[in-house]
């Protein structure tokens, strides 16, 4: 059996009192275990970053920048590699594995103009012969805390614009899909990286705690289910940290009568099962505006779904894989069941699926469930599976009112052939990421992505350009050169220009 353990100082690291197995959820077996931080461990990550700040804060950007073109072409080079252990241990289809890698990818190359991205502001003469400009500093040893759907894509959110900033950094990925991330790692220092700069710990909740504890942790990022992001939000800024965390989802698209339904059709299918609906901008709720749209849909929606291929992600023809753990599996069925107790109609029923030669696999089938209401539990919580949903309303007024009073904001779309009804649902939507006729609206990695309400916890959104001011703190200098041998009295007013 393979032992995983972390990433401190540049080196690999087997420390830990405690192990936890990986399972490959395509087989329900488990030919790796890793190993466990306890607080000590993580205590010598952040030592090994706090020893590392000083010397790369003052490293020139440029030269930051050139590790990460290096490091991009590495993650290029190594992509084959990557995706087969994303599969292994999260089960992701190869082709969505490389899409998570290419998203990944796009944020090291933003991270990569770092040097334009730190530059400040200046003014000449704000006063006689004072001069002003504004500086962004990095904080200094910064924490992300990730989550197992992307077990790539989301740290590649985080550390490659933390350390081209100059900050240094301490991930805690999730324990469940551990080896992509250890592998990246290497990589970046392979591409240059100081020994340091960057580390990898693996762990459960005293490894997390102790981040959030810890004082030289100046800010903390995470991506995770709401009630563990409230927790981090509210634990880190009581300790005095900077923190993002995003939570939850629950993804509405209003489908009006007008919608080109085939395309439409298309696009759900998607957008709803992709990564076997474990994406925080999976669409898992279908609101139909009109009974005649709504028989439309459904009608539609079922047909397709007909010939969808769930299975291994070595097989490319497969569609979607399964779902990461047995508790998991159980979880989504569950939910199914709760739908169809409480009046709804499976119209496509995944619960009995089974893949030749894995029957031992997390597989939960692509499930349509119609007539759902929102007083169900499968409505009002996150399923987090390959589970559609659709409500039936008769207005679109009525579509928007759900979503907005629904707890979670991240992401929404709307599919239309009306452009004013468009403009106005982008305009009064409630929700931080919208899509119009695009059912996951995620922004690129030169915007930012985050979500409203419970969604997110803290001002500044994900990667792009709110991430450069995460990672940074402003710094504003105010400077002037007397003339020799001129002489001015005190002041004891403000200064001002009047």
């Amino acid at each position: 059996m393979t032992t995983l353990g972390h990433f401190i100082d540049g080196r690999p690291i087997l420390n830990g009192q405690h192990s936890q197995a990986v399972f490959n959820p395509a087989t329900g077996t488990s030919e790796k275990q890793v190993l466990l931080a306890t607080k000590a461990t993580v205590e010598d990550a952040i030592l090994a970053a706090q020893q590392a700040y000083p010397e790369w804060r003052n490293t020139p950007p440029i030269k930051r920048a050139r590790i990460m073109y290096k490091f991009k072409t590495l993650l290029e080079e190594n992509a084959d590699k990557i995706c087969r252990l994303i599969g292994e241990e999260h089960g992701k289809i190869a082709h969505d594995a490389m899409g998570e890698l290419q998203r990944g990818i796009e944020n090291v190359e933003y991270a990569c103009g770092v040097p334009e991205l730190l530059k400040g502001e200046h003014s000449k003469n704000v006063g006689p012969n004072i001069d002003s400009w504004s500086e962004f500093q990095p904080l200094g040893v910064v924490a992300g805390i990730t989550p197992f759907n992307f077990p790539v894509m989301v740290p590649l959110w985080m550390f490659p614009m933390a350390i081209a900033t100059g900050n240094t950094f301490v991930l805690k990925p999730s324990e469940r899909d551990p080896s992509s991330t250890l592998f990246i790692a290497e990589l970046l220092h392979q591409a240059g990286l100081p020994k340091g700069v960057l580390n990898v710990v693996n762990g459960g909740k005293e490894a997390v705690d102790t981040l959030l504890h810890d004082q030289r942790v100046k800010a903390v990022s995470f991506v995770g289910s709401t009630p563990i992001a409230e927790y981090i939000y509210q634990t880190a800024t009581a300790n005095g940290k900077r923190c993002q965390a995003l939570g939850g989802a629950k993804n509405h698209a209003i489908v009006m009568p007008d919608a080109d339904m085939e395309s439409t059709v298309n696009q759900l299918l998607g957008a709803a099962f992709g990564s076997s609906g474990e994406r925080c901008m999976a669409l898992s709720v279908v609101v139909a505006v009109g009974d005649e749209a709504a028989d439309k849909l459904v009608s539609g929606l079922s047909q397709a779904m007909q010939p969808l291929k769930v299975g291994t992600y070595s097989d490319n023809q497969n569609d979607f894989g399964p779902v990461i753990t047995k508790q998991h599996q159980e979880k989504v069925i569950g939910y199914i069941n709760s739908a169809e107790q409480d009046g709804a109609h499976v119209v496509v029923d995944g619960r009995q699926v089974k893949v030749e030669g894995y029957e031992d696999g997390y597989f939960v089938g692509a499930t349509l469930i119609d007539r759902v209401s929102k007083e169900m539990q499968s409505y009002q919580e996150e399923i987090f599976g390959p589970v559609l949903q659709v409500l039936r309303v008769a207005s679109m007024e009525e579509a928007m009112t759900l979503i907005n009073e629904h707890e979670y904001g991240n992401g929404t779309c709307i599919f239309t052939r009306d452009g004013e009804a468009a403009r106005y649902f982008s305009d009064h939507i409630e929700v931080g990421m919208v899509g119009i006729n695009v059912p996951l609206p995620v922004p690129v990695a030169y915007h930012s992505f985050g979500g409203w309400k419970r969604s997110l916890f803290g001002d500044l959104h994900a990667y792009g350009p709110d991430s450069v001011r995460f990672y940074t703190k402003r710094k504003t200098i105010t400077q002037r050169w007397p003339s020799a041998g001129v002489r001015e009295g005190v002041s004891f007013s403000m200064p001002t220009m009047k």
